[in-house]
């Protein structure tokens, strides 16, 4: 069949592929959650159960998030743990989006010369050195998640920071039943943690790999989190002071100060001036509309702008039409996704310390330019970032891989007064270097700096390396919430959500519908870690495709590779407020989201 044949069937394919999701929409892995009050999405039953213990005690959104996230630090430490990092896009009743910038900086000592000459780590092997370590404390940046949890909990929230940690503590002192993928990844990484004294004692106790089921438990941290409290309850003041107190001892008091000696003893970078340096922020969101709805995004220190960039060129053609998960939505979805992507990777960094062009990057009329460069009846194979800022600044350096990565999760709260939490927190995944005998695991993140000269997210001192992680809002054309959700994934957080954000705005899914429908991922950028390799072209679909689909879009040129069912790398929770007040959740089968409501 020709190309010119192909795309002249498109209409039948259309039709085909909207069967094909119709029969998915009838087979749902998961029955949809749906509330009138509360409702909380996160990555396993310990964190939405912190969230909803708060929520029933009279907290709000902002109270149950904290509790959830803090949760996820001692249930979920395969992908997150408490030194790691956190955009939170925190959204008050009646009240403009805000974004509490909770990621980290990197080390006063760390340099793209000191990287340049470094020697390798053990576990390195020839020709599998990467510029900036994926693992040990050479990777490591200021713990940011904490201090932007404390800052969320002390300007939104209404509960103490006893309150609020208790689930935490409970679950952290008293052990939980640990998961399948919580052991796996120790046993996964065993060799690793086995380097560092304080990991081997805190997640090989005994000296063996946990069983799967087994009462788990992460007493340093316990001991950690009851300190704060302590620091707390003996701080003067209101509440809010007493929150900074907490702030207080963690960033610039006994706890900094353990971590800081671990760094050293570790041959880190990290110091206690690093530590007591940093302070987490609050700014404004970057916005963008869509067929009327305002989407928020966190800033450019992130890669949350792709969406914004990728929903301004789509914008422009009628994708209903197209049907989903044609072959001509899904060739034009990914060849804007990646346009977006090649902008990311040219332009992106931390804004305080580079000039992003921040104003033409989010424009229609730029995007509208962007869009003549996508061919309908052919796949692109380059990089094409636009024309804009600085000339001469480089690409990421390639080669390699960055296989390994362990990434993120995801936590959701809506309250019953209409208060969003929605956070993406990340970083100090296994394998993690602990720090002493804080029970707090350090950030690898430093891994997602580039060291090429002049580009914005060339690596520097106390700068913010440009992170995978971005949650997601959605308000109403009148300025209210319709929409919030989040994703673990990596370099794939934004395209998975934005197909979830298409099916419902344009072909009507219910959330759980939304969530479950299969996903392409395309590989056709510059990866966030380790090594930065580029893979033009590549594009991978989940085994659900339609055949004829999956054909079409090698007839247009693009890569394919077919994976799984369920193989696609993020799984998002999603919180859907309709009208009249009703709560419609989602939460991806694909890493065993959960979802719950009232």
């Amino acid at each position: 069949m020709t190309r010119k044949q192909w795309l002249g069937m498109g209409g039948v394919l259309a039709a085909g592929a909207l069967a094909a999701v119709a029969q998915q929409q009838q087979q749902l892995m998961i029955w949809p959650v749906r509330g009138t009050r509360e409702m909380v999405g996160a990555a396993n039953n310990q964190e939405v159960e912190a969230g909803f213990r708060i929520l029933m005690q009279g907290g709000n959104a902002i109270d149950a998030g904290v509790a959830a996230t803090l949760a996820a630090a001692v249930t979920e430490q395969a992908r997150f743990g408490l030194g790691g990092e956190m955009p939170l896009i925190v959204n008050m009743a009646g009240q403009k989006p805000m974004v509490v910038a909770g990621v980290g900086v990197a080390p006063k000592k760390a340099s793209a010369d000191f990287y340049a000459k470094r020697p390798a780590e053990p576990w390195e092997r020839d020709g599998q050195k990467p510029p900036i370590p994926g693992q040990g404390m050479l990777a490591a940046i200021t713990p940011g998640v904490f201090d932007g949890l404390m800052l969320a909990l002390e300007t939104y929230g209404t509960m103490s920071f006893a309150q609020v940690v208790a689930p935490a503590m409970d679950y952290a002192g008293q052990g939980f039943p640990i998961g399948e993928e919580f052991v796996s990844f120790i046993r996964g990484n065993q060799r690793l943690i086995e380097l560092w004294p304080a990991s081997k004692d805190l997640f090989l106790p005994g000296g063996a790999v946990p069983k799967r089921g087994e009462v788990f438990k992460v007493s340093p941290l316990a001991n950690t989190f009851a300190e704060l409290a302590r620091a707390e309850k003996k701080a003067r003041g209101n509440r809010a002071k007493k929150i900074r107190a907490v702030r207080e001892y963690w960033g610039r008091g006994p706890v900094a100060k353990r971590m800081a000696a671990a760094s050293e003893a570790s041959g880190g970078l990290l110091t206690y001036d690093d530590l007591a340096g940093f302070k987490a922020e609050i700014e404004e969101p970057k916005t963008t509309t869509y067929r009327g709805y305002t989407i928020v995004k966190p800033g450019f220190w992130t890669q949350g702008p792709v969406m914004i960039e990728a929903l301004n060129m789509l914008e422009g053609y009628d994708l209903k039409k197209m049907g989903h998960n044609s072959p001509e939505y899904l060739h034009t979805v990914v060849e804007a996704v990646k346009l977006a992507f090649a902008d990311r990777d040219r332009h992106y960094g931390d804004p305080k310390f580079s000039k992003v062009p921040e104003a033409t990057l989010l424009s229609k009329e730029y995007a509208a330019e962007r869009r003549k460069l996508i061919d309908p009846a052919r796949a692109s194979m380059e990089s094409r970032p636009g024309k804009v800022g600085p000339d001469g600044v480089a690409m990421p350096s390639g080669g390699g891989s960055s296989a390994g990565v362990q990434d993120t999760t995801c936590v959701n709260v809506v309250d019953r007064w209409g208060n969003v939490f929605n956070a993406t927190p990340s970083g100090a995944w296994l394998p993690s270097v602990i720090a002493g005998d804080t029970g707090v695991p350090f950030s690898s993140r430093a891994q997602s700096f580039v060291m090429d000269a002049g580009h914005p997210n060339q690596i520097a001192p106390g700068k913010r390396p440009r992170v995978t992680l971005s949650p997601t809002l959605v308000l109403n054309p009148d300025g209210s919430p319709l929409l919030a959700m989040s994703t673990p994934g990596g370099d794939n957080q934004d395209q998975a959500m934005l197909q979830v954000l298409l099916n419902i705005i344009e072909f009507g899914m219910i959330p759980q519908e939304a969530v479950e429908a299969p996903r392409f991922q395309t590989e056709h950028f510059y990866a966030s870690f380790a090594f930065h390799e580029f893979t033009p072209g590549k594009v991978n679909v989940e085994l659900r495709m339609p055949r004829e689909v999956i054909e079409g879009l090698k007839s247009l040129g693009h890569l394919v590779e077919v994976r799984g069912a369920w193989s696609n790398a993020s799984a998002p929770t999603v919180i859907l407020m309709r009208p009249g007040g009703v709560l419609d959740g989602g939460a991806d089968p694909r890493r065993g989201r959960y979802i719950f409501g009232r």
